[in-house]
């Protein structure tokens, strides 16, 4: 399961704008501990260029489509940034989290 998932699951509010299809960057989430960053596979290319619109990008940002959940990240904590962009929502405004 992914964190965009596990958050719809929880009435959580990561929009997911794509649905997981790396599409978008509106599930931009933000690893708290570089540690439990570091456990994760490496972003592909098209991650990293969807993370590039993202807004608020940090050294520790990923794609909550593409965090999967394992043991070795139970306790991870994620941050959502302020703002979500979504370009595909005409006159779009961002909404703060």
């Amino acid at each position: 399961m992914s964190m965009l998932e596990a958050a719809h699951e929880n009435d959580i509010e990561l929009e997911g704008a794509c649905e997981g299809s790396l599409a978008c960057s509106t599930c931009h989430v933000i690893v708290m501990d570089v540690k439990d960053y570091n456990k994760l596979e490496d972003p592909t290319d098209e991650e990293n260029d969807m993370l590039d619109l993202a807004f608020g990008l940090t050294e520790t940002s990923r794609l909550g489509c593409q965090v999967i959940a394992k043991p070795e990240l139970d306790g991870v904590r994620l941050a959502l940034p302020a703002a979500t962009r979504n370009f595909a929502v005409d006159g779009f405004v961002p909404k703060p989290h």
